[in-house]
């Protein structure tokens, strides 16, 4: 009779092995459901930007467009150094894919012009943040830094009255000393469409900057945002005239087309 008893007693606990067998593999199906959880979570997550990789700065621009920045570079006649010059100046980077830039410079007798373009690719390492959308935290902070004036001090006050000073100062006459632009005049005198502004005809948003160092020094700035990508184009010129600044209508337009030009190269 004991040995009878014996027996279930063995069998029980056989069983008891077999349910606590049968648990352990319950729970690594219960980690294998939460890794999926976890993909499909992931899934959700903002979408990168339209772009992976970036062009080399130095070879963006055409040379027809350089050399109507620069048109001292045409006057350049060894072949070595027009080679260079036309090459330009790649600007120091950690990565190709994240950040080209490129400076050139060209001496002409009326001035001395420098141009510098810069493309950043913006990616975010948030996944609750787009690489848009952090690229356009980044455009934000570029137009922040900028200063432009208020929209409502772009203009000229209705009553007559002077406009906002927030906007830097610049002269409404070219090198020939002709009108600046056929624009309407602000209180200030300034042509309206010559100021600091934001522009509505290039990629997802953009501004320009237009800002007078001194008499003779000028320099454009461009920036624009194409879903992640931001580039700026910087535009300098030094008259050697004394007392005589270069033409922001000419400056703004030159460096207006090449940004367009760069915007529809991004693809």
């Amino acid at each position: 009779m004991q040995r009878k008893a014996y027996v279930p007693g063995a069998v029980m606990l056989l069983a008891a092995l077999l349910a606590a067998c049968s648990s352990g593999s319950g729970g690594g199906g219960t980690a294998g459901d939460s890794k999926a959880s976890g993909t499909a979570t992931d899934t959700t997550a903002a979408q990168p930007g339209k772009y992976r990789t970036l062009s080399d700065a130095c070879g963006a621009v055409r040379q027809d467009t350089l050399e109507s920045l620069l048109p001292g570079l045409r006057q350049v006649t060894e072949q070595e150094q027009r080679d260079r010059a036309y090459a330009g100046e790649a600007a120091l980077t950690y990565s190709n894919d994240r950040r080209s830039g490129c400076r050139w410079k060209a001496e002409a007798p009326g001035a001395t012009d420098h141009l510098f373009v810069d493309f950043e690719r913006v990616v975010s390492y948030d996944n609750a943040v787009s690489d848009d959308s952090r690229a356009q935290q980044v455009f934000a902070a570029k137009e922040k830094a900028a200063g432009l004036p208020a929209p409502d001090s772009r203009s000229a006050s209705p009553d007559g009255g002077s406009a906002s000073t927030s906007a830097p100062p610049s002269p409404t006459t070219s090198a020939s000393g002709s009108p600046a632009a056929s624009g309407s005049p602000s209180a200030t005198g300034t042509p309206v469409d010559l100021r600091p502004r934001t522009l509505d005809d290039l990629g997802d948003e953009a501004f320009l900057n237009d800002q007078q160092g001194n008499a003779q020094q000028r320099t454009v700035t461009v920036v624009f945002r194409t879903s992640n990508v931001v580039v700026t184009i910087e535009y300098e010129e030094q008259s050697t005239t004394v007392g005589q600044a270069p033409s922001s209508e000419d400056m703004q337009d030159k460096a207006r087309k090449l940004a367009g030009q760069l915007d529809g190269s991004l693809g």
